[in-house]
């Protein structure tokens, strides 16, 4: 029906219809517009044009999403038999979801289909907000930016991420609730006083165009003909997104970006990646948001920095990372993206295992002889001891309970105790059995289902807050640890100790 008046409509497009008029009275088609409100729709039906509409489904659809899938299949359904013409505001082709989906369900079902077109309202909006847009624009149906309609079938957000550096254009602002939403959804990535223009009835008689701070549109009246026009932001005032950061990554690897980031490889970075995953573990142990926030992105930096060299060499880009693994944990959730059933986690461990020995068929298997095989060398010694045992276990290697494992403990310490009773103390048989014990330790921690290293790191947090105790104690006295004697540092440590349970018991 294009933007507005009759005028707009195409002289192809309005011979069509009143051709599908004349059907739809004869009984020979079907003549189906989205809805009557519309001007170019009213001067047709006041020309003595006949048709239907599905105004009234606007009244008890639950969302939009389910009245464009029932408008869509009420039309294909009449399309079984008998030829059908059915008729949208502006353009089939910008932002008409129920024309999507009409062409969609024909493909699928073998009906042959034509498209009329006629002029959208972007051009309209554009010439009443005086902008030319030469740079380009991004077009939005305003409902995907919230509630039910802004995800799809699986849950995945039906648009992506908000183009600040270009205009965009919304549509769909029908009412004030609308507008609050719209409003909250751009207060995300816009300023509150950002000026934003309410363009209704573009390219009529009727043209009106308001401009107000964004945080006032739900004060203003939208209706059916009402846009939302949203100028670009300026450098400066645009978010610092994803792509953003990748943006400066690759300015600081350029020939004028910074010398020491130009000088890094894949190789000299090793050390920062592993220091800042540990500074993550800090925050995170620290119970500190602010700080796990700023840890995690200089995390996330490092992933960048590699995507960022590797795609100088031609091998991958930061696209392919993400893309890896989005693939990956759809294909690894067959629970949540299939229609495969977990009851609970367990559940979901197991198909997550069967699904990995899948992937890691073929070539992979080529190069994985052993059961032991993936487990990183550089991981830290108590988490490569957990694999392992775990992977062992996967084969039936294990001791059968934990009184069993608990009895091969005292093996070793008796076996420590030997070595450590000879006459000349054998360094390199002592270092192999304290080995063993830690080892079997481990096995401990992971039949009682624990994790040998966080219980390790808790362990050194106790060590050094009651260190740190004592070395203020004996600082209060004018003293330092070296000059106590081995009874003054043992009731330090438990007066150190106490302190901790009774900080433990009254936390404030």
């Amino acid at each position: 029906m294009g933007p507005g008046s009759l005028m707009d409509l195409s002289r192809r497009a309005e011979a069509a219809l009143r051709a599908a008029s004349e059907a739809h009275v004869s009984g020979t088609g079907k003549l189906l517009f989205r809805t009557a409100r519309h001007p170019a729709a009213q001067e047709l039906q006041a020309q003595g044009l006949v048709f239907e509409s599905f105004d009234s489904l606007y009244e008890t659809a639950s969302s939009f999403g389910n009245l464009y899938q029932q408008i869509a299949s009420e039309v294909i359904a009449a399309a079984a038999t008998q030829p059908v013409t059915y008729v949208v505001p502006g353009s089939v082709t910008t932002g008409e979801e129920s024309a999507r989906l009409i062409l969609q369900m024909a493909v699928e079902r073998g009906i042959p289909t034509s498209i009329l077109p006629t002029a959208d309202f972007v051009a309209p909006v554009l010439a009443a907000v005086r902008t030319a847009a030469s740079s380009g624009y991004d077009v939005r149906d305003a409902l995907s930016l919230h509630g039910a309609d802004a995800v799809d079938a699986q849950g995945f957000p039906s648009s992506s991420r908000l183009s600040t550096d270009r205009p965009l254009i919304l549509f769909q602002i029908y009412d004030r609730d609308i507008a609050s939403a719209v409003k909250l959804a751009l207060m995300r990535d816009y300023p509150d006083d950002w000026q934003v223009a309410l363009v209704q009835a573009a390219g009529t008689s009727q043209e009106a165009v308001r401009w107000v701070e964004l945080c006032r549109l739900d004060r203003e009246t939208p209706d059916h003909l009402t846009s939302l026009y949203i100028p670009a932001l300026p450098p400066e005032l645009r978010p610092r997104d994803f792509a953003a950061l990748t943006g400066i990554m690759a300015r600081l690897r350029a020939p004028n970006g910074c010398p020491w980031d130009r000088e890094q490889t894949h190789q000299t970075l090793k050390r920062y990646l592993v220091e800042e995953i540990y500074e993550v573990i800090d925050a995170i142990d620290s119970d500190d948001p602010e700080s796990l926030c700023e840890e995690l992105g200089d995390a996330l930096l490092q992933s960048v920095f590699h995507a960022q060299l590797a795609a100088e060499e031609g091998v991958f880009n930061i696209d392919d990372v993400v893309s890896g693994i989005a693939t990956k944990l759809i294909r690894r959730h067959p629970h949540v993206f299939g229609d495969v059933d977990a009851a609970d986690s367990a559940a979901v461990l197991v198909n997550w295992e069967k699904i990995k020995r899948n992937e890691k068929g073929g070539a992979v298997a080529e190069k994985r002889k052993s059961a032991l095989d993936g487990v990183p060398l550089s991981m830290p010694a108590l988490v490569r001891a957990m694999e392992i045992s775990r992977k062992a276990v996967k084969v039936g290697f294990d001791w059968p309970d934990l009184a069993s494992v608990m009895e091969k403990v005292h093996e070793e310490i008796g076996e420590l105790g030997a070595e450590l009773h000879q006459e000349t103390i054998n360094r390199e048989a002592a270092g192999r059995e304290i080995a063993d014990l830690l080892f079997t330790l481990v096995q401990v921690a992971r039949h009682l289902e624990l994790d040998a290293e966080e219980l390790l790191r808790a362990m050194l947090k106790r060590f050094e807050l009651r260190f740190r105790h004592m070395e203020q104690s004996v600082a209060a006295e004018g003293k330092a640890l070296g000059a106590c004697s081995a009874d003054e540092l043992e009731a330090l440590w438990q007066q150190a100790k106490a302190q901790e349970k009774a900080s433990e018991s009254n936390p404030r």
